[in-house]
């Protein structure tokens, strides 16, 4: 109780300074104007904070390293998992997601939050209860064979990995929109701030910097929405109300799909589409021509001595030029895909799987069913988020964190719908039917950082903007908002701190993951388990910097959006981790062999999947595969976690029983 009563008294004045820090910012930006010194501050000072918080929690001791003492009350950790939990892709790319496409990405809010009711129901308590420091080293307890231990150690580093980068891409696009930086050294920037987390404290130190960060994304998340709803006057509580602008907002997607001007643009992309049908039908000759028309026009330039900008941007462009013609097929396909996107009716944000027809329209439920489906399975098996049910003092405290858990993030959750409704509200109305020589600044400014995120393009040549020539990338709208909103720059770096928070949280729970599966699980366990704690601390240590320098390189090539990669890592948590998991604690009958092989089937059944469809990959390897059911990648889970299940359970049952030990520990897990 001590402890609880220390925690909240510095919780409580670390807060209320935080506000005070808000306003006094907000009254300096009254007195001399917004400018780039509110993104430095915003993202730097935040940072110290964190460090100093590492700082005061380093350690070496081995159980506050890997589980923080396991001395975390069930509040403060629910608050940590939160914001363990509440990555990127939930701050930056939800409610971009939901912006665009709507009611179909409520399968994101529904998976991840109906995933910690399986976390509480099936895995949490049974893992606390066996008190180890890492999953793998559950599983490998649990099967008593170092074999599955070490494959599960893989598992939970690829899948960790994957969402790591994620989460580094998050912080480059969040420091190069808001302090100027290439995407590269906002990379470097987020890198040192996660590793000031967790570098000197481990599980420690991560865990209180985690508290302070909730507080920060659920502050950047609730004031501008508040702000924004009140200025459109939905009050202070738009959770509440924002009903009222969903019934406005479908008359404005009814003008938007019946007007003339928004019927011009969208035939304009239909004859984009089919003029790149044209030159798929031609390959492998118009692979050629094209790539011929490219270097001539760069020779050319070359030779005159063109402007340097003209020359780089055919340099980019021949670069980026498919390497053959069965690679400028999957290019080419994607372009047109893309066009023919922008050329369909526009999404209402209200209706649900809307489709030409009724075979399309089972596919749209058929992906939104199996996208709920992998991440709330992904949830249960996440690794990072699993570990940090070791931290608590009790299973029934575990049980009481999955509890607090689910009421931070759902604070979140039921505020992210309302913001995608206001900026879509925003846009149609104050962007929408503007003339494009008096475009508002935060499109100008957007595009001249980073082109990519949106593009507002005269395609009939009316001189109006029309909702069909805007396009934008979902990940940069919540960090545009307070901007489209026209909110003061102040509340822009605090969204940008509340962002940086989301990124930093969940990274420093990843690395500390993949960190401690190969100290614990593979070096300790498999190479020297004569290792002193000190050395296990150090080794580990180390592997944590090696491993964020990789991640820091892989997300410096931009390789995806943050919410794909994000969804791929649940896909192949679920496939590799929760088939084996669920079965070890409730089905006694399950080997050692059967889990291996119900890991290696449903790791390498969704991989499969990833590789085979996702164009990115298809691109890379050149193996492109039908999807299965119109399946997209990002529900490769739904395929891998049965063929999982079924594999480990035949194995099984063509192995031999375990024996009596292993039947007295799974007794020992499972009851109290």
């Amino acid at each position: 109780m001590k402890l609880v009563n220390r925690l909240a008294r510095a919780y409580a004045f670390y807060t209320i300074g935080f506000f005070v820090f808000i306003y006094t910012m907000w009254r300096v930006e009254n007195a001399i104007g917004a400018g780039p010194w509110v993104g430095y501050v915003f993202l730097f000072l935040p940072i110290a904070v964190y460090a100093i918080i590492g700082v005061l929690s380093r350690t070496s001791d081995v159980v506050e390293y890997y589980v923080a003492g396991r001395n975390v009350p069930s509040f403060f950790n629910g608050m940590a998992t939160a914001a363990d939990w509440l990555s990127a892709a939930s701050f930056i790319g939800l409610a971009g997601s939901l912006y665009a496409t709507g009611y179909e990405s409520l399968a994101y809010l529904m998976g991840w939050t109906g995933g910690f009711c399986l976390v509480a129901f099936l895995l949490a308590p049974y893992v606390r209860k066996l008190a180890r420091y890492t999953i793998p080293d559950f599983l490998g307890t649990r099967f008593s064979s170092n074999l599955v231990r070490g494959l599960a150690a893989v598992c939970a580093i690829l899948c960790s990995f994957v969402y790591l980068v994620a989460q580094i891409q998050g912080v480059g696009l969040i420091a190069t929109r808001f302090i100027g930086v290439d995407f590269a050294i906002g990379i470097a920037c987020g890198l040192a701030g996660i590793l000031v987390c967790s570098f000197l404290g481990g599980m420690r130190a991560v865990t209180w910097t985690q508290v302070a960060q909730y507080v920060i994304l659920i502050s950047a998340m609730l004031i501008p929405v508040a702000m924004i709803a009140h200025k459109d006057g939905l009050g202070w509580l738009p959770q509440r109300t924002y009903g009222r602008m969903m019934e406005h907002m479908e008359s404005l997607d009814r003008q938007v799909r019946d007007a003339r001007e928004e019927r011009s643009v969208r035939a304009w992309y239909r004859e984009r589409a089919a003029q790149i049908d044209m030159r798929i039908a031609a390959l492998p000759a118009s692979y050629r021509e094209e790539k011929s028309k490219v270097t001539g026009e760069l020779d050319a330039l070359r030779r005159r001595n063109g402007p340097l900008r003209e020359i780089h941007a055919l340099e980019t462009a021949l670069a980026a030029f498919p390497r053959d013609a069965a690679a400028a097929r999957v290019m080419w396909a994607r372009e047109r895909d893309d066009m023919l996107a922008h050329a369909a009716d526009p999404v209402p944000i209200y209706e649900p799987f809307p489709a030409a027809n009724d075979a399309q329209r089972t596919i749209r439920e058929r992906n939104f069913l199996s996208l709920l489906l992998c991440l709330s399975l992904g949830t249960a098996s996440l690794p990072h988020i699993l570990s940090r049910y070791n931290t608590t003092t009790s299973v029934a405290s575990a049980r009481r964190s999955v509890g607090w858990t689910l009421f931070f993030i759902a604070l979140f959750y039921l505020t992210v719908p309302v913001l995608a409704v206001l900026i879509r509200y925003e846009v149609m109305t104050h962007l929408v039917g503007r003339m494009f020589a008096d475009l508002p600044a935060w499109v100008t400014q957007w595009h001249r950082i980073e082109p990519a995120m949106i593009s507002v393009t005269d395609t009939n040549g009316d001189g109006i903007v029309r909702w069909s020539e805007i396009q934008m990338v979902p990940d940069m709208v919540v960090l545009a908002a307070p901007e489209i909103a026209g909110l003061p720059y102040v509340i822009s770096g605090l969204v940008a701190a509340g962002a940086l928070a989301a990124a930093l949280s969940t990274a420093d729970g990843l690395l500390l993951t993949i960190a401690n599966a190969l100290s614990h699980d593979f070096y300790y366990h498999m190479v020297d388990p004569a290792a002193s704690r000190q050395r296990r601390v150090t080794i580990s240590k180390f592997l944590l910097l090696g491993v964020a320098l990789f991640a820091s390189y892989v997300a410096s090539l931009n390789t995806g959006n943050i919410l794909f990669l994000v969804g791929a890592a649940f896909s192949l948590a679920a496939s590799s981790l929760f088939p084996v998991l669920v079965l070890g604690v409730f089905w006694k009958r399950t080997t050692q062999l059967g889990a291996v092989a119900g890991m290696v089937a449903g790791l390498g059944v969704c991989l499969y999947y990833i590789v085979s469809t996702h164009p990115f990959f298809a691109q890379l390897t050149g193996v492109a595969g039908a999807r299965w059911f119109g399946i997209e990648p990002i529900s490769s889970g739904v395929f891998g976690v049965p063929a999982g299940f079924v594999t480990a359970i035949v194995v099984s049952l063509l192995d031999r029983p375990p024996d009596a030990y292993t039947r007295a520990l799974v007794d020992y897990i499972r009851h109290p």
